[in-house]
């Protein structure tokens, strides 16, 4: 008799003629018999099912988690069956959602990325209706040989990706990217309400404004030529365009002939136009008049604030005035909150940077320092960081002067010093509102920083901002401001110098020769110089060959030999004699890591680092050889 499949000899088949003749037979046979029977053919073993392998067990590759955590990632699973794994991973052991999404993106065979704007074609966006983008979170980004990549920060979606299909088609491929990305795109790309008149008819119809600039004007005439339609016209295309444009600061600007306007853009000003100079006091009157300042007082400075909506979202803007010899000058600092909202592997800190911080800010104590000149990135490093909390089961508390960006998931405090706010005073009354998390806004004085430091003794994550050129150098000036020696060992668990270099424009990136005089320079530093590149200037970038920023850091993490050092002699010599001889990056290293890599260039490096200035580098080539 032929042998069914899967039966190697005639002893196995007569026991399973046996088990199935109650299927085939007329015989009437019992249902244990039955399941008795049937047992002979298969019989489950528990310790034999197999283990489908997911985004933990990716994570366990990456090397995110350890086998204990994901021992515990296991357990909580079986008691939360419903429970995505990634979201028990990244509440087990603290991971940043750049983490997860990178360890989703491997899982599904997936590119991950980080997108912006300048990263998004234009006519590939406009394929999908924008709500729809907002709703699904599946956003197109580019057409390649009649392909269209979108991404997307749910890769497990497949019903997504296929409904894209369908929308546009088209053969569609998916990279991995951020929810906050894709909002940030969508707030940057969407259309906003053109207006219907230009720059020029604006200021063509502000000509006939007549100001008398008198000291005894009455503040009613300032306040009535202030609401004339083209002044309202023009203070709302200068805000608008200049959100547009992503520039950081307005600067309104009196001069002997005329009225300058300036933008802030990636760190640095671009004149934008110039307008008759009678325009100048209603221009300024209008701004007052929105921050809620007094329009009759032009002797003395004033601050404010204005909220505007632009593209559909919410902006900040703080005004400060100050009398010059020509009339009150005007800069608005234009305050973006989505912009800071990032992950950690979004600031640009290579890996082992990020790891470090993520561990610093994870301390339940000590201080925590981030240094670096004014506009440096420093109060976004901190937002960062405090965003990446559980604000639910931690008591978050800031102190700051003045409060950039508000946030839901903390407790802010408004400094301020003409009352006796200071900083010292509110974060003394804050220690008796049961804090986990503090963060200062500036260390300034003595008592501000003896505080600080009690705090971290006591228990507290103090997390602050220090301006100082280097890690290095923020412990000398703890002890300048006067903070004895071994309390500076014993509470400060790491320091962070930072400083933000420009980005090459994606759009007329190209390779270049580099000057004869930094050739030497080049070769010493082991830059591949075939390989360099710089932008050409284009309009997007309006000519500078720039657009955007990036960071570049060097971490100091304060262990034992660092505090024994601290103890013996803290000054600034020796401190980045030892800083050097450990090995840790500086921030000229980490600048030298992003030319490498195409972000920046050599020149814009040199800039920022102080050390090296410009034109001191050829006279650094003689000095490393």
């Amino acid at each position: 008799m032929r042998l069914p499949f899967g039966f190697g000899n005639k002893s196995d088949f007569s026991a399973s003629s046996r088990a199935l003749q109650p299927l085939w037979s007329g015989n009437a046979v019992s249902a244990d018999q039955d399941v008795q029977g049937l047992s002979d053919l298969y019989s489950p073993d528990k310790a034999s099912e197999s283990h489908v392998y997911d985004i933990v067990d990716v994570l366990l590759d990456m090397g995110k988690i350890t086998e204990r955590q994901q021992a515990e990632i296991r357990s909580r699973q079986k008691a939360n069956p419903s429970r995505d794994g990634g979201d028990l991973a990244a509440e087990t052991c603290r991971l940043g959602m750049g983490d997860i999404l990178a360890a989703k993106a491997q899982l599904y065979d997936m590119e991950f990325r980080h997108i912006t704007a300048d990263d998004v074609d234009p006519k590939a966006f406009e394929m999908l209706d924008i709500d729809y983008i907002r709703d699904s979170y599946v956003c197109p980004i580019a057409k390649e040989e009649g392909v269209l990549i979108v991404a997307t920060s749910e890769p497990a979606n497949v019903f997504a990706i296929e409904d894209v299909k369908r929308q546009t088609q088209m053969d569609v491929r998916a990279v991995v990217c951020s929810r906050e990305d894709i909002e940030a795109v969508c707030d940057s790309l969407q259309q906003v309400e053109k207006v219907d008149y230009s720059l020029d008819e604006i200021i063509s119809d502000m000509t006939d404004v007549e100001v008398v600039q008198d000291e005894e004007e009455e503040s009613e005439d300032l306040e009535r030529m202030a609401g004339q339609s083209p002044v309202i016209k023009f203070v709302n295309y200068v805000i608008s365009n200049a959100i547009r444009e992503g520039a950081s600061d307005i600067h309104i600007e009196p001069k002997s002939k005329s009225m300058r306007t300036r933008y802030r853009i990636d760190g640095v000003l671009f004149e934008m136009m110039q307008s008759p100079l009678k325009m100048h006091p209603a221009i300024v009157s209008r701004i007052k008049i929105m921050a809620n300042l007094d329009i009759s007082e032009r002797r003395l400075p004033q601050d404010g604030k204005i909220s505007v909506i632009v593209g559909g979202r919410e902006i900040d803007l703080r005004v400060s005035t100050l009398p010059t010899s020509h009339g009150e000058k005007v800069v608005i600092r234009v305050l973006d909150s989505k912009s800071i909202l990032r992950g950690l592997d979004q600031l640009g800190m290579e890996p082992d940077a990020m790891a470090t911080f993520a561990e610093q800010v994870a301390m339940p104590h000590g201080i925590m320092l981030v240094t670096g000149p004014t506009g440096s990135g420093k109060s976004t490093t901190l937002y960062t960081a405090l965003s990446q909390m559980d604000g639910d089961k931690l008591n978050i508390s800031t102190v700051e002067d003045p409060v950039e960006y508000e946030l839901d998931f903390c407790n802010q405090v408004q400094a301020n010093e003409k009352i006796g706010l200071t900083f010292a005073a509110a974060l003394r009354s804050l220690l008796r509102q049961d804090p986990d998390v503090i963060m200062v806004g500036e260390i300034r004085d003595n008592e501000t920083a003896r505080i600080a430091v009690q705090a971290a003794l006591t228990g507290h994550l103090v997390l602050s901002t220090l301006h100082t050129n280097d890690a290095a150098s923020s412990i000398t000036r703890l002890v300048n401001i006067g903070i004895e020696a071994y309390l500076i060992a014993a509470s400060l668990n790491g320091v962070l110098a930072q400083r933000l270099v420009r980005r090459i424009c994606p759009h007329c990136k190209e390779p270049y020769e580099v000057a004869k005089q930094m050739r030497r320079y080049v070769e010493k530093t082991g830059l591949p110089a075939q390989e360099l590149v710089h932008g050409r200037g284009c309009d997007q970038c309006r000519g500078s060959g720039y657009l955007g920023r990036v960071g570049i850091y060097e971490f100091l993490v304060i262990d034992d030999t660092f505090r024994d050092l601290i103890s013996e002699d803290p000054s600034v010599s020796n401190m980045r004699k030892v800083f050097h001889e450990s090995g840790c990056k500086s921030l000229f290293d980490d600048g030298m890591i992003k030319v490498k890599q195409g972000l920046t260039t050599l020149e814009e490096v040199l800039r920022v680092t102080e050390v090296y200035g410009r034109n001191e580098a050829e006279a650094f080539v003689e000095n490393i050889e």
